[in-house]
């Protein structure tokens, strides 16, 4: 049984993580579309429309779902993968020259996202928690 600090500190986590693949993540996409799809394809992204076409979708919708912690175990599973996915793709400081900006930059992005992906892997295993719609279809 989980106590009042686990329970908020699940439900904080939860929904920051949900914001985080919501508002940055999603909306700023569709706001920038332009520019998120100059980016992907700077990157070497293929089928770059289709793929950030099906970000936004799954950004939106598993980050809405992560808020509420409606099925939130595969919300957090699908933005793990997406998330890993990303990073593998855009993220590749490994092909950049050592010791240049760009190269730090990337990186940092890449560690960082590392992070999130655990954090959303703690999510799918262990659910949205008490206070969650998860918890009252239960």
């Amino acid at each position: 049984m989980l106590g009042t600090f686990e329970k908020i500190n699940v439900t904080v986590g939860r929904v920051l993580l949900g914001l985080y693949f919501f508002l940055p993540g999603g909306l700023n996409k569709v706001f920038g579309y332009q520019g998120t799809a100059d980016y992907m394809a700077d990157n070497s992204m293929i089928f770059v429309p289709f793929f950030l076409i099906l970000t936004i979708i799954i950004q939106l919708s598993c980050g809405g779902a992560m808020i509420v912690g409606y099925k939130t175990k595969s919300a957090a599973f699908l933005l793990a993968g997406l998330t890993l996915i990303i990073n593998l793709v855009i993220h590749d400081f490994w092909t950049l020259p050592a010791g240049e900006l760009q190269t730090a930059h990337e990186t940092q992005n890449f560690v960082k996202n590392l992070g999130i992906v655990a954090g959303l892997m703690v999510s799918a295993g262990l659910g949205g928690g008490a206070w969650s719609l998860d918890n009252r279809r239960a």
